[in-house]
């Protein structure tokens, strides 16, 4: 693997992954819709260097944004390389053992695992090379991404923040962003169902300062092991050793007792106070390509920051996907699918999280079905496990089906019976889940398409070309009527709140759809069906949303809600995107970035869905 993050860009560079803008940009702005432009152009483009940031340090984004960058980044070829490690590691591990033999054949496994525990070291790391003390600690002398226009501040994107339980030692290291306030404080996101949250509730229970150290950069495995969900409890670190088949050594920080990789770029050392109230934080363009608004979260007091002397500042850029995470997400989808198997769900077989779900929203499970009621108990035992529990569409199929192919889910999707293969429920969702009234607590919904036999005879479907409006819907498309019997209707310009999509299907003698998706008015004629299947998973709560017609269609309301009407959540967020000005001002300099043909501004589109001039609607 990597000993550092600038043996990973060399590597990048040398493979043809890697660009330099050596041209001055700019920090607010600028350089998230340079790499949003990049990110979403074919294959996820390249990753970028930006050389002249106007601080001391150049940035670095889009660094896994591809399949194989984050595959470079974890020190394969392939991403299956590590799933196939896993499986024969657990497989060996698990296995009966019979004879004295078959024990003894295990040391060497016993060993190679001894060899991953990370290690502990003396002295100074190069990620100490530089101390910043006292008067000369500056968060502002870091080149921090001021993303999107309705953004709060400057964000810490790719931070490891490392904290430690005060009851039992062990060491968690999560990714949580943080809003730079002034020069020696940031908000700390992290949400409650996170293990930093936990720690910082033991530490207030025992009425103590929570010490947290942030690092950056360093060996990319790192990076990616700090948004692994690894069980609570489980070294992130021993996960990084695991990828990189050597020990992450650690050393001790300037300020507090908690270790850290002794490779990073950058260490901001400090603490959280749980007497001090907390403050807001926000807004936030979020991976889930709307704006988390404004909420309370803890301070971060930074009390030192050490880098080394030729320290590279790793960022990210998220907002409507595809984005970086979207690569990084899929890594966890092929390392995590054994244990998944192993401690949760055996028949569990693929497990696929399309990008347009951004992480959570959507899930196409494959299984090996053997009994009538599988599919229940699989999506139930799914939505209690680890961060399976925030998700909120998931659709399970037999591992006969290709279920990472659109068209089979398609034609699978166009036979389902809707009385017999729904399955409904609430639970737990993600805190930055804006379609739900119920901060972090909404509906989930599944379908059953294992009894579905797709070769079966379907019910023919009557739809005109052109349609008469009523009911409060405008205009309809048909593009998915036939392979996935939906029809996608659009609201009138007018937005009103009540719709009635019966009186349109009846008034137009539309028969035999299945699925019926509503949208606002904006979205007509602008998005594309990857756009229209994000905007559906992420504007809509399963239980208020997704409504049984009469005629036996599932409807789908994906519009943007009117706050506070009804059951709607009390806000509702714009969506992510870049200002005209941004967008001019990238479209002016583009030749002078060097990143060749000009890549047009993915927010062009997007600005059609603006809601407001702020960021609440």
């Amino acid at each position: 693997m990597y000993k550092n993050l600038r043996e990973y860009i060399a590597r990048l560079e040398q493979e043809g992954e890697l660009v330099r803008v050596k041209t001055p940009v700019s920090t607010r702005f600028e350089i998230a819709e340079i790499t949003d432009r990049m990110v979403k152009s074919e294959g996820g483009g390249k990753a970028i260097l930006f050389e002249n940031t106007g601080t001391e340090f150049p940035v670095i984004t889009n660094m896994m944004g591809s399949k194989r960058r984050i595959a470079m980044a974890l020190g394969v070829e392939r991403l299956d390389d590590i799933a196939e490690r896993i499986q024969s590691l657990l497989g060996d591990a698990l296995s009966p053992k019979g004879s004295l033999w078959e024990k003894m054949r295990m040391l060497p496994l016993l060993a190679d695992v001894a060899k991953w525990f990370p290690q502990s070291v003396s002295g100074r790391g190069e990620c100490q090379q530089v101390v910043w003390q006292g008067d000369e600690v500056d968060l502002e002398r870091l080149p921090m991404l001021h993303s999107w226009e309705c953004d709060g501040g400057a964000f810490v994107t790719l931070p490891m923040v490392n904290t430690i339980d005060p009851e039992t030692g062990l060491r968690n290291v999560g990714m949580y962003r943080m809003q730079r306030f002034d020069k020696r404080t940031t908000g700390m996101h992290w949400h409650i169902h996170k293990t930093g949250a936990r720690h910082y509730d033991a530490y207030k229970c025992l009425g103590q300062r929570m010490p947290v150290v942030v690092t950056l950069g360093g060996d990319p495995a790192y990076t990616y092991a700090a948004t692994a969900p690894m069980p609570d409890n489980m070294d992130e670190y021993l996960l990084a050793g695991f990828l990189r088949q050597k020990p992450v050594k650690l050393v001790k920080a300037l300020t507090c007792d908690i270790r850290i990789p002794s490779d990073c770029d950058f260490v901001i050392e400090g603490y959280v106070d749980p007497a001090e109230a907390k403050v807001v934080e926000g807004d936030f363009g979020d991976h889930t390509g709307f704006y988390s608004l404004k909420d309370l979260y803890p301070r971060f007091h930074v009390t030192c920051i050490t880098h080394r002397r030729d320290a590279i500042y790793p960022a990210t850029v998220v907002g409507v996907p595809p984005q970086e995470d979207a690569y990084i997400a899929e890594a966890t989808e092929k390392i995590f699918l054994a244990p998944i198997r192993l401690a949760v769900q055996p028949e569990v077989r693929d497990l696929w999280m399309p990008i347009e779900g951004t992480a959570h929203n959507l899930a196409v499970v494959a299984i090996d079905k053997r009994y009538g009621g599988q599919s229940h108990k699989v999506a139930q035992s799914l939505w209690g496990a680890g961060q399976m529990m925030f998700n909120k569409y998931m659709v399970v199929a037999s591992a006969e089906h290709n279920v990472r192919d659109f068209s089979t889910l398609g034609h699978l999707l166009r036979r389902a019976d809707l009385k017999r293969d729904v399955i409904r429920t609430e639970g737990i969702l993600d805190v930055l889940d804006h379609a739900t009234a119920t901060c972090g607590f909404g509906g989930k919904l599944a379908i059953d398409l294992t009894e579905i036999d797709i070769n079966a005879d379907v019910e023919p479907i009557e739809a005109p070309r052109t349609a008469v409006p009523c009911g409060g819907v405008a205009l309809f498309d048909n593009r998915f009527t036939e392979e996935y019997g939906l029809l996608i209707l659009f609201a009138e310009e007018s937005r009103p709140e009540e719709v009635d999509a019966e009186a349109y299907l009846n008034k137009n003698n539309i028969k035999g759809v299945k699925y019926v998706a509503m949208f606002d008015y904006q979205a007509a004629g602008v998005m594309t069906m990857n756009d229209l299947l994000w905007l559906a998973m992420a504007n809509s709560d399963p239980r208020r949303d997704v409504k049984e017609l009469e005629c036996g269609a599932l409807l789908i309301d994906a519009r943007s809600k009117h706050p506070g009407v009804g059951a709607n959540p009390k806000r509702f967020p714009n969506v992510v995107m870049s200002s005209t000005d941004t967008i001019r001002l990238v479209d002016s300099r583009w030749s002078d970035y060097g990143l060749g043909e000009m890549i047009e501004s993915p927010s062009r589109r997007y600005r059609k869905l603006w809601l407001s001039p702020k960021a609440e609607w």
